[in-house]
């Protein structure tokens, strides 16, 4: 783990880097599977999101960043299930919550922050007395590092994104994962 780093709700100073993160996460992301084309309007759908969350206290997800002195270097948030879950389950799981959003600047990938968000957020929700949640992914990189930290995906949607690019879906129970 990083010497330093903090794991805290963001704050409107915390927006700027924020967003650093999602354009340069996102941007890697979407160029390893070659849908860089499709990386700016989920830039911006990620930009629009922690705004919400940090200007509107009554806005349904919440957020956590990973911040090395006063720059945020990492992400994660948690909400109601998103589209993609509710299609790829036929709804089953409308009732539980997504963890989702989770980027990590290029240059601190590999070095624990992704697992120090993660575990901070399942503390949270199990703080609040939330059992269960779901994530999702269609980002072949990304599935193979979900595949080794959540196991086997509740649900497989083959060809979802197109052929060959299948679709999981994980349900997970908060405390299996808390002391991982």
């Amino acid at each position: 783990m990083l010497t330093g780093l903090r794991i805290e709700m963001p704050s409107r100073d915390d927006l700027g880097s924020a967003n650093i993160v999602f354009e340069k996460a996102i941007t890697l992301a979407f160029q390893q599977e070659d849908i860089i084309e499709d990386a700016p309007q989920e830039i911006e759908y990620k930009k629009f999101l922690i705004r919400e969350s940090v200007e509107n206290r009554n806005f349904d997800m919440i957020f956590l960043v990973a911040k090395l002195e006063e720059r945020v270097i990492g992400t994660v948030s948690f909400g109601p299930c998103g589209d993609d879950i509710r299609v790829c389950t036929n709804n089953e799981l409308n009732h539980v919550g997504e963890q989702g959003s989770l980027y990590v600047l290029p240059e601190y990938q590999g070095q624990g922050v992704g697992s120090a968000l993660i575990k901070a957020m399942l503390q949270h929700l199990q703080s609040n007395g939330v059992k269960h949640f779901c994530l999702d992914c269609g980002l072949k990189v990304a599935q193979a590092k979900w595949l080794r930290k959540f196991g086997e995906p509740y649900k497989v949607v083959k060809d979802y994104w197109g052929k060959g690019s299948h679709h999981l879906v994980w349900l997970c129970d908060v405390a299996d994962y808390i002391n991982k």
